[in-house]
């Protein structure tokens, strides 16, 4: 998806000798990378509407018809997806305006610059995230 075409734009950070975590150059490209994201999903969004604007077409058979709206309800599941990361990357970027960027939401600690890269919205650290996924998997049952 998007993401994927971004990281391999988007050389991942080379830290320098004695900078600290989440220096002003790091938020700096975090920052450039979620704004990327951001205007590449804002594009797909923008020509999915279009396609389906244009491609909105009344067919006589029924199965096509259902094909067709089968197709553009899917579209627009994974359009409102992306309207929710985007959502989520305006939020991240408010974070990195406060100063709160690359600190895990549930315990404070650093996340990590691997996983940042991984992921520039993750909000918890990789031990919270898990214990999170515990969580979700055993209320499931």
């Amino acid at each position: 998806m998007s993401q994927e075409l971004l990281r391999k734009q988007a050389a991942p950070y080379k830290l320098g000798k004695g900078e600290s975590y989440m220096s002003p150059k790091q938020l700096l490209h975090f920052r450039k990378i979620l704004e990327g994201m951001k205007i590449e999903l804002g594009q797909d969004i923008d020509r999915t509407v279009h396609t389906m604007q244009d491609e909105a077409t009344i067919f006589a058979d029924p199965n096509d018809r259902a094909s067709q709206e089968s197709d553009m309800a899917l579209e627009l599941r994974n359009r409102d997806r992306e309207r929710k990361l985007i959502k989520k990357i305006e939020e991240t970027i408010a974070k990195i305006d406060t100063g709160d960027y690359g600190y895990c939401d549930s315990c404070g600690i650093e996340i990590g610059m691997k996983r940042l890269e991984a992921r520039p919205t993750a909000i918890l650290c990789i031990d919270c995230k898990t214990l999170d996924e515990i969580r979700e998997k055993q209320m499931a049952k």
